[in-house]
């Protein structure tokens, strides 16, 4: 089956185009929304210090491993992971794995989408306030049924339209377009905010860290699951991206490229949405609560700043819709990697058309995410709680394990030692086999746990 796909598999076109692609799918609301919010409910600077010290421990060598699997099976996640072993029941359980790891990109596709949705009406909504349609725009900012529908809606529809490209004409050809335009984005944004009244108080507080909070239990576990989810692990999405990469490429130094473009977004993130909190604070909006904990955690983007920009006139209506564009893109960027990973499954498995699987499997998707907004209440929360606390985290802990004690550690060697060839001359290429098996199985079961906690 393997080789069967080896031969007319597709690949990226150039190392820019995996880089900006594989950061697109790990750049994502958590980066620009979740990793913010995480900052200012954990002490800002030494979150960030902490942050920065786990994505290389935890996320990174992870990254290196389920980007091996896939480049080495050179097919979609069940089937690479079948590849990893001749034992047939290593491979029964393999295929069970893979398909473990291929719910969890459709199942936060079936929420994602949703608030894909939202970012697309906020944007729509902040064009129609610049244009002094007041009743249009309170009705896409507003929250009802038919709203959340439009949105959701036309989130897929662009994210089947890239995805039924394939890889070069598609993903690749859209991400190294969008990426470019989320920096230049933020860049203007984060120009902008700076010179309002408070951002350098902001600013402050998240670039100097208070040692001693650096030790604090809850920060460092809110750190490890931060650049966990950062990163995708255990998504599936890096694993699809890998089998699409050149045998010729020195996948730990992708890996690393893929890790700095997605810790640079996540980090500038703060740089812009920081100083913007303390902004907002300036204008007389309650960010704090007494305790010192954040108030508005989960909407932080939605309520917060949209009242910042509301309180700057035409340039908070503008600089609005940059922000929600800024969004939107790195949504985009991450859903077409979800839904890559079913495409490339069922298109490979029965040979069929990418053009029609993307848009069947996409409907389908679609359908689901349709039912929870009509019970947006009951099952929102649910959905999302299933894919990202259990789901994901679990797919990752068997990804590390069939990578680290199934995966035969010759075979994983000289699978990293093609493009680089003196891969185990280095101290990493040494330390990393070991690392896999023992080290990073019992820092995913800590996020696990940390979840429950």
């Amino acid at each position: 089956m393997t080789q069967a796909t080896n031969s007319t598999r597709e690949h990226f076109g150039s190392r820019l185009g995996f880089i900006l692609s594989a950061a697109g799918a790990a750049v994502g609301l958590g980066n620009i929304w979740g990793f913010p919010t995480q900052a200012a409910s954990n002490g800002g600077g030494a979150f960030l210090l902490v942050y920065l010290v786990m994505i290389l421990i935890v996320a990174f060598p992870m990254l290196v491993v389920e980007m091996a699997i896939g480049r080495y099976g050179q097919a979609n996640p069940v089937d690479s992971m079948r590849s990893l072993s001749n034992n047939a029941t290593a491979k029964t359980f393999g295929g069970l794995v893979g398909w473990i790891g291929l719910s969890v990109p459709s199942a936060v596709l079936a929420f994602y989408s949703i608030v894909g949705g939202w970012l697309i009406c906020f944007l729509f909504g902040a064009f129609a306030d610049m244009f002094g349609l007041s009743g249009a725009s309170a009705w896409l900012k507003g929250f009802s049924v038919e709203r959340n529908l439009l949105g959701t809606l036309i989130f897929y529809v662009l994210t089947v339209l890239i995805v039924q490209g394939g890889v070069k004409k598609g993903i690749e050809k859209w991400s190294t377009r969008l990426m470019p335009a989320l920096f230049i984005l933020f860049a203007v944004l984060f120009v902008y905010i700076i010179t309002q009244q408070g951002a350098l108080e902001g600013l402050k507080h998240y670039l100097v860290p208070d040692f001693s909070k650096v030790w604090d239990r809850k920060l460092i576990l809110a750190a490890m699951g931060q650049g966990f989810f950062s990163l995708t692990i255990g998504g599936c999405s890096m694993l699809i991206y890998g089998s699409y990469l050149s045998k010729k490429e020195n996948l730990p130094k992708m890996a690393m490229n893929v890790t700095l473009v997605d810790t640079a977004v996540a980090f500038i993130a703060g740089l812009v949405v920081m100083p913007a909190m303390f902004v907002a604070m300036q204008k007389g909006v309650q960010i704090y609560a007494e305790d010192g904990s954040l108030l508005s955690s989960d909407t932080l983007v939605f309520t917060v700043l949209p009242l910042m920009f509301d309180s700057l006139g035409w340039w908070g209506e503008l600089f609005a819709a940059i922000f929600f564009l800024l969004l939107t893109i790195a949504a985009l960027t991450s859903s077409i990697s979800m839904l890559e990973c079913p495409v490339a499954l069922v298109s490979e498995r029965f040979n069929t058309k990418r053009s029609l699987t993307s848009w069947v499997l996409g409907g389908v998707i679609a359908l689901v995410s349709v039912v929870i907004v009509f019970n947006f209440g009951e099952l929102f929360g649910l959905v999302a709680t299933v894919a990202t606390q259990y789901l994901q985290p679990t797919a990752a802990l068997m990804f590390c394990i069939f990578g680290g004690w199934v995966w035969n550690r010759q075979a994983k060697i000289k699978e990293l030692e093609q493009g680089c060839p003196d891969f185990t001359l280095g101290w990493f290429g040494r330390l990393w086999p070991s690392y896999v098996k023992f080290v990073c199985p019992i820092l995913v079961a800590t996020v696990i746990w940390a979840s429950f906690g």
